[in-house]
């Protein structure tokens, strides 16, 4: 069995970054290196100031760097020096061509692949840790054969399961490891390398090794079940709403089935992230490509049910605040798909300010981690309008109390622990009457909010 010494990972950004610093900090005796083109990125991983806001990350990061966990932007020295390789790069959903709007766009896996054939010139292990299209290992195999030189490539699947916001317990604690090869005895003994990598920490019984057809695809299966789960109990939550009903009750009635379980029934106003969507999507292009066209409508509608969450909460903000909301100032607690990140891919802050925007709100915003600069690229991505009109309509604020100062109605969008803290009293007092609040994510005490003189208006519970 190949014995592990030196390890590059293609790619810091949020799988990247963090599953190497957890490597290198339960291995001391590897060597890991994490390169990317992006040279500001890099430098900030080599401070305290990281790129990415993960609990615990930093803490990581310090233990192991400079010791046996480096980054750098000279790719071609990473990979010539190391034995085993991992792709961590972006997979967005195409923007263009066949399989626009669905499938993943592959060009970056394809050019980490080009890379690694033309400057390595010893054996590597080629580790998939994107999330990528089942048989996408068949590319890569296909580009790295390309080589003239007498060098040999093992391709694996690696899937990552982490959760942004709690993806350094993911790492030190995982549900399961899944490694997924050839079994030929070269792809079997490529397999068990990378077994033996983790199991420095992870027990041997929640290592799992698969085929690598059957890695990739139960990655996005996976995703796809998750996301399902929260589109079905937000489903749930517009019928509560409607009838007087508690979703809170009504999910945890139904989690107490031990065939079903409680995890993934909380209703909010949508999923978010980089992985759900962009997964769903994906296996609904897999499954058109293949001829499955009902198996494809079925996955779809989980999208068009988030889809449709969103909306309706922005439409009951606009409703409730007597069918207009033109020169009315709405306040948004929270950007952030979720609590315990910085990322905003998918959040549904961008969708619900896009929608009360089109209605000429004036929207301001609070969130302890998102920087204003991203705010305005998200809505700017966009385009709905120029991006004059978002700076005129949309205010980021560093302060909560400001951004609900003089606001018709706040609307929680990420569930930060914070946000319980506030003295509400005070928010209520600076506020225009009625003052209405719009719980997206059934965080807050509703009946304080109420005693307090606020309007309350949260996802999947009926009148009082």
């Amino acid at each position: 069995m190949t014995k592990i010494k030196n390890i590059c990972c293609i790619g810091a950004g949020y799988v990247g970054g963090p599953t190497m610093a957890v490597i290198a900090q339960k291995c001391p005796g590897i060597k890991v290196t994490v390169v990317d083109i992006n040279a500001e990125r890099i430098q900030q991983w080599q401070t305290d100031d990281l790129p990415i806001y993960e609990p615990g990350l930093l803490e990581v990061v310090k233990e192991a760097r400079g010791r046996n966990l480096f980054f750098s932007t000279d790719i071609d020295k990473g990979i010539r020096e190391a034995e085993m390789i991992f792709m961590s790069v972006n997979t967005p959903t195409k923007t263009y061509g066949v399989g626009k709007g669905r499938a993943a766009d592959l060009k970056f896996v394809e050019l980490s692949a080009r890379k690694i054939a033309e400057v390595s010139t010893t054996d590597k292990i080629v580790v998939e840790k994107s999330t990528l299209p089942v048989r996408t290992a068949q590319s890569i195999k296909a580009i790295l054969s390309e080589q003239t030189r007498d060098v040999k490539f093992q391709v694996l699947s690696n899937p990552e399961f982490l959760a942004e916001g709690t993806a350094i317990n993911d790492l030190h604690a995982p549900d399961r490891v899944l490694i997924g090869g050839d079994q030929t005895p070269e792809g079997l003994a490529a397999i068990d390398a990378l077994t033996e990598i983790y199991a420095c920490w992870v027990h041997p019984e929640k290592i799992i090794q698969t085929r690598l057809w059957s890695s990739e695809l139960s990655k996005l299966a996976a995703n796809a079940f998750l996301a399902q789960r929260i589109s079905s109990i937000n489903s749930i939550s517009a019928l509560c709403e409607i009838t007087g009903a508690d979703v809170d009750e009504v999910a945890y009635a139904i989690g107490t089935d031990t065939r079903i379980g409680p995890k993934f029934l909380k209703a909010s106003v949508g999923f978010g992230g980089s992985c759900f969507q962009k997964d769903i999507l994906n296996l609904v292009y897999l499954c058109e490509y293949f001829g499955l066209p009902e198996v494809a409508a079925y996955w779809e509608q989980v999208v068009v049910m988030n889809d449709y969450q969103k909306r309706r909460f922005a439409q009951n903000i606009i409703q409730e605040l007597f069918n207009t909301v033109s020169g009315k100032k709405i306040c948004l607690l929270g950007w952030a798909f979720k609590k315990d990140t910085n990322d905003t891919r998918e959040s549904a802050a961008i969708y619900v300010t896009d929608h009360l925007l089109n209605d000429l709100a004036q929207v301001s915003v609070y969130d302890p981690q998102v920087p204003t600069r991203a705010m305005y690229a998200d809505m700017n991505y966009l385009q709905t309008r120029s991006a004059a009109e978002n700076e005129q309509l949309l205010d980021v604020h560093k302060d909560p109390y400001e951004a609900a100062k003089g606001a018709h109605a706040i609307a929680v969008i990420t569930e930060w622990d914070e946000f319980r803290t506030y003295d509400w009293q005070r928010i209520y007092d600076n506020m225009e009457k009625p003052a209405f609040l719009f719980d997206g994510r059934n965080l807050l005490d509703h009946k304080m909010l109420r005693e307090i003189g606020f309007r309350v208006k949260a996802i999947g519970k009926g009148e009082e």
